[in-house]
């Protein structure tokens, strides 16, 4: 963390594109903790400087913001790489949801590790968690059927495939596997993902649907306040989880 701040203390978070559907869900329920004060929102752009008692900032303001120990990132690639260069330069902790990210940016992330705690994520919530877990399991056992990812989302989602449909394909690719992918986007749809596996005559579906963001935005928040404070390194939802 930044200073020597006690246990005691709400753990102070910095939200950058809070001005996303996850930002916006991340304000709303990190407003109901206590173990937390959100101390700045960033976002591309900024229309009342203060919104329900949060300092906003514009994202050519990053290097203004008041002292933080972990920020939480739902944004853009094209905005992904300001956020980690304030948390290096704060020695902050970042905790990252923001999907289409290149190689260039990967790779900075594992350099940034070295010096500050990271977790990045696809998907921050449990049930996906497991999900993979099965998904490599089946993959395992089934080594010779085909497997498909069909994911869906809201019709404002840019990346395809979703980061977590990768995810779960890394996970069949581990076992040998080679997964093929389909997106869909369309109207509001929160997040489903099918890992489907094909063989002759017989067909298994294993599926995960999330009808609200709440989950996600939970999981983040829950991820910041047990990331804060960590060695640097790169952590995972698990490493966090409990």
């Amino acid at each position: 963390m930044n200073d020597d701040r006690t246990n005691a203390l709400p753990c102070r978070i910095l939200i950058h594109g809070a001005n996303g559907r996850m930002g916006q869900a991340l304000l709303r329920l990190a407003a109901a903790r206590t173990d937390m004060d959100v101390v700045a929102a960033v976002s591309r752009t900024v229309g009342q400087r203060v919104f329900e008692g949060v300092p906003r900032y514009g994202g050519d303001e990053l290097g203004t913001v008041p002292a933080f120990d972990v920020a939480i990132d739902f944004s853009l690639p094209q905005a992904f790489d300001g956020v980690l260069a304030v948390c290096l330069e704060r020695n902050a902790s970042l905790v990252s949801g923001t999907t289409g990210l290149d190689d260039a940016q990967r790779g900075a992330l594992e350099v940034a590790a070295r010096r500050i705690p990271i977790l990045w994520a696809s998907n921050f919530s449990l049930g996906v968690a497991v999900l993979r877990d099965l998904v490599a399991r089946a993959a395992h056992a089934l080594p010779d059927w085909d497997c498909d990812i069909v994911e869906s989302h809201h019709a404002g989602k840019r990346d395809a495939p979703s980061g977590t449909a990768l995810t779960l394909g890394d996970a069949v690719q581990a076992q040998g596997g080679r997964p093929r992918y389909a997106s869909l986007r369309a109207g509001d749809i929160v997040g489903e993902h099918l890992v489907q596996f094909t063989g002759h005559g017989e067909r298994l579906e294993l599926v995960h649907r999330a009808s609200t963001r709440d989950v996600f935005a939970s999981g983040a928040l829950h991820a910041a306040v047990r990331l804060a404070g960590r060695a640097p390194g790169r952590y995972s939802l698990a490493d966090v989880i409990g």
